[in-house]
């Protein structure tokens, strides 16, 4: 499945062969991905990434996430999607990142913008939600930009690189917002 965010941007669905190419990314930019991403710490070698890769497609379909990377003139700089979805009460969480390159151009709030679409309209979801590291300011700007409203803040309610407890904004979105 591809989404397109313009003539340039476009969300393609993960695909087996996505592996490397994320890797290097992540290898690349640690200092950047790093403090607000746990996995960057415990991603080694392609085959950690690839690992990931395949799990999320080997999920049976019916249980599967939707999880895209993001590419600019077909270069990888991203990745999003859906996680945490809870079919029962129809409420999903949009998770993503974004290669520092990549930044600063609102690629990332189109982007969420039209998974929220694709939430809504193709998947039947009542609720959006998003969290953030408290500190990490340019990835909770992106729901407030959307319209999305503050609930409140779990407290040491992620684990960070190096045994660090972060406190998370939770952003949520309803259908009817």
């Amino acid at each position: 499945m591809i989404i397109k965010i313009d003539e340039t941007i476009l969300l393609r669905q993960l695909q087996k062969s996505d592996g490397e190419e994320i890797f290097h990314t992540i290898d690349n930019e640690r200092e950047h991905l790093g403090p607000f991403l746990p996995f960057v710490e415990k991603t080694k070698a392609v085959s950690d990434t690839q690992a990931f890769v395949d799990m999320t497609l080997d999920t049976p379909e019916g249980q599967r996430e939707y999880t895209f990377t993001i590419r600019e003139n077909d270069k990888f700089i991203g990745l999003i999607g859906f996680k945490s979805t809870d079919r029962m009460n129809m409420i999903t969480e949009i998770g993503y990142w974004l290669s520092e390159k990549a930044q600063g151009k609102g690629i990332m709030t189109r982007a969420v913008k039209k998974l929220i679409a694709f939430a809504f309209d193709e998947r039947g979801m009542n609720r959006i939600v998003i969290k953030c590291a408290v500190g990490n300011t340019k990835s909770k700007n992106i729901p407030k930009r959307l319209g999305f409203t503050c609930e409140g803040t779990e407290r040491d309610g992620e684990l960070l690189a190096g045994g660090v407890y972060t406190d998370i904004e939770v952003y949520s979105l309803l259908k009817r917002d």
